[in-house]
């Protein structure tokens, strides 16, 4: 087997992965009130049209399985070849799928459907034929995979890299933390919080964890990079911004856009580019070595804050609904991104060659 189908196979084949164990969690999320209702298992599969069912449940049914057919037959293709790959791909979204339904029997907040079976089906061939036709584009010999590897390089570790920092941006869409606050283990260890809101000290906090958020993460893409050059990490922090934003809107309210830029996170933002930029003419292990201490300030700074008043009124007003599934799949992500880019850092060897 060739170089480019042995990167091919570990970039395509990590973020199906990542995305099946991101589908499950959103399936079955809260994990809570476990319990056998005497009901068949499949017993959904002959129930009539659900009661309450709209345009945007179809939607979201069909567009959230169509990333996985995309994703699963590039994988699939250097070893089953083009057609059985988008077969095997169809047959695997709806097992996935139908594992789910029937799991969400046991939860009594969950629902299962036999038309959200049809829909999660109807997604992964979407998804495979769009994969079929432009996965491999994208992910093996196009441009995507000239540029891992003159950025990046290849290998385990490239890939790891690039599903982490893409892990970082898509918690940009949690709407309950404090700007970059991730790792907030409070609320999954039953903790209380342990200082109390001071409106003349939380700026600072604020601060601080925008900032040391931003020195682990630039200093991290840096680190990841074999040329040098600080536009993509600046680019990567810019679009998380953007994304803050775009989902501020979307989920809350288009006055909600820029609740981020409050004086706190905005002098935090400043001061954690300034320094990102000032660390970067340090050698790669003491970069590598600062991102990583970086990072365990921001992930306590974020376990001691305060609760945000602000935040937690538009909590309580914000009726998740439809986002129920999609706002416990971002908390996850929060909570656990420090934890597995911080060995991520340990173990990583700077690919920095000070190319210009």
């Amino acid at each position: 087997m060739d170089r480019q189908s042995t990167w091919h196979i570990g970039l395509a084949g990590a973020l199906t992965v990542a995305f099946t164990l991101l589908v499950v969690y959103a399936s079955l999320h809260p994990f809570s009130g476990w319990r056998d209702s005497g009901a068949p298992v499949l017993a959904f599969l002959t129930s009539g049209w659900p009661r309450y069912m709209t345009v945007f449940d179809l939607f979201s049914d069909i567009m959230g399985y169509l990333p996985f057919g995309f994703l699963c037959v590039p994988a699939l293709q250097p070893r089953f070849g083009r057609l059985a790959a988008c077969v095997l791909t169809v047959v695997l979204g709806a097992s996935l799928s139908l594992s789910m339904e029937g799991l969400q029997n046991f939860l009594p907040s969950r629902v299962p459907s036999n038309i959200d079976l049809g829909c999660n089906t109807l997604g992964s061939l979407l998804g495979a034929l769009l994969g079929a036709r432009w996965g491999a584009l994208l992910l093996d010999g196009g441009r995507l995979h000239s540029m891992q590897i003159r950025l990046v390089g290849m290998g385990a570790m490239a890939d790891a890299g690039l599903i982490l920092l893409g892990l970082w941006l898509f918690s940009q869409l949690n709407p309950e933390i404090l700007l970059f606050g991730n790792g907030d283990l409070r609320s999954l260890l039953g903790l209380e919080v342990p200082l109390p809101f001071v409106a003349e000290r939380f700026p600072w906090i604020e601060a601080g964890v925008a900032a040391s958020n931003i020195l682990a993460v630039g200093l991290l893409a840096g680190c990841m990079l074999r040329q040098g050059g600080r536009f993509l990490p600046a680019a990567l922090i810019g679009f998380a911004l953007v994304i803050k934003t775009f989902s501020l809107m979307l989920l809350m309210s288009v006055s909600a856009g820029f609740s981020w830029a409050t004086p706190g996170s905005l002098s935090g933002v400043a001061a954690g580019l300034v320094l990102w930029l000032l660390a970067t003419a340090l050698p790669g292990s003491l970069q590598q070595a600062l991102a990583a201490l970086a990072l365990l300030l921001a992930t306590a700074l974020v376990n001691l804050a305060p609760e945000n008043p602000y935040i937690s009124a538009i909590m309580q007003t914000w009726h998740q609904g439809h986002f129920l599934n999609f706002n416990g799949l971002t908390r996850l992500i929060s909570l656990l991104w420090p934890f597995l880019a911080l060995p991520y850092l340990i173990l990583m060897r700077p690919e920095k060659t000070h190319e210009a």
